[in-house]
């Protein structure tokens, strides 16, 4: 079987040599590809001396880089990593050798920090808040959606649209695999802290709004009814909250003396009935769409036939 070790790199000169040599290691037949990230650094240089195989993509950020690695990389199982140090390379003949044996389409590294400063601080908090939106919203099947450790089958991969442009990847990997209820599992696997001179890229703050707002537009594509019902429930809502004073005044009176209360009252109802019948109409597309796609990832041969 072929195994391609896949690893998205952005300024990890002082990191990425070492990574390549521990998944040589463990992996000795295994094709071990670097992905460089308009590195301002000897990432390049380091990664090509080390023994990788080094390319280029010009487009800033990591899901960028993500969906052009898995358009080039022809393998039958593939791992991607970050180039940062801080995952266990020694586990990864074993992950394959699980996602052969169980043949599954994604296997996720869960990360159990070794260390207090593994994490940055807010990363904890909002890795959490991110993995239960999720599984609130498309059901529960990982504990950490953010790990940038996972092994993929070649279907996965192949099937993948890729859309994002970020960090927002995971996200985006994670959703896809439970709208189409593919065979998926997680491991716990020891994560460490960066070593000494290497930065993060990851901004709490920006970096976790714009996986929220994936998780919005996801939402809406994948679960219509549910996004737009929700938005009808509480144009619903506001107009009952606004328009039950000025029904029983007319009731009472036979006036209706605030009559701009009225008119948004009825103007709110409308946009609510309006939203359920969108939803409707388009959760038929995103099945339609969903079926598509289910026959695309089935059309592509298994880990194990």
């Amino acid at each position: 079987m072929r195994v391609a070790v896949i690893i998205p790199c952005y300024n990890e000169a002082v990191t990425i040599a070492d990574v390549v040599a521990r998944f040589r290691a463990a992996l000795p037949q295994a094709a071990v590809y670097v992905y460089d990230n308009n590195s301002k650094d000897e990432t390049a240089a380091q990664a090509r001396a080390a023994g990788a195989i080094v390319r280029s993509e010009s487009r800033q950020g990591k899901g960028h880089v993500v969906r052009r690695m898995f358009a080039d990389v022809e393998a039958d199982a593939y791992i991607i990593v970050d180039g940062d140090g801080t995952y266990d390379a020694s586990a990864a003949a074993r992950l394959v050798q699980q996602l052969t044996d169980d043949n599954l389409d994604m296997l996720v590294g869960a990360r159990v920090e070794t260390a207090q400063a593994a994490y940055r601080r807010g990363h904890r908090t909002g890795n959490r808040l991110i993995t239960g939106t999720i599984t609130l919203l498309f059901g529960r099947a990982f504990d950490d959606i953010l790990s940038g450790y996972r092994v993929f089958s070649r279907r996965f991969v192949k099937s993948f649209p890729a859309l994002s442009g970020g960090f927002e990847i995971e996200t985006e990997l994670t959703i896809h695999a439970l709208q189409l209820s593919m065979p998926v599992a997680e491991v716990p696997l020891p994560y460490a802290e960066r070593p000494e001179g290497s930065v993060s890229k990851l901004s709490t703050w920006s970096d976790g709004f714009r996986i929220l707002r994936t998780i919005i537009v996801l939402l809406k594509d994948e679960r219509p009814m549910l996004f737009f019902g929700a938005i009808g429930a509480v144009a619903g809502s506001l107009s009952l909250l606004l328009g039950i004073p000025v029904v029983v005044e007319f009731i009472r009176t036979g006036l209706v003396p605030r009559l701009p209360t009225a008119v948004l009252a009825m103007g709110l109802t409308l946009i609510g009935v309006l939203c359920v019948f969108a939803g409707a109409i388009l959760d038929s597309v995103a099945r339609g769409r969903r079926e598509m796609k289910r026959l695309i990832y089935l059309a592509l041969p298994a880990v194990k036939p």
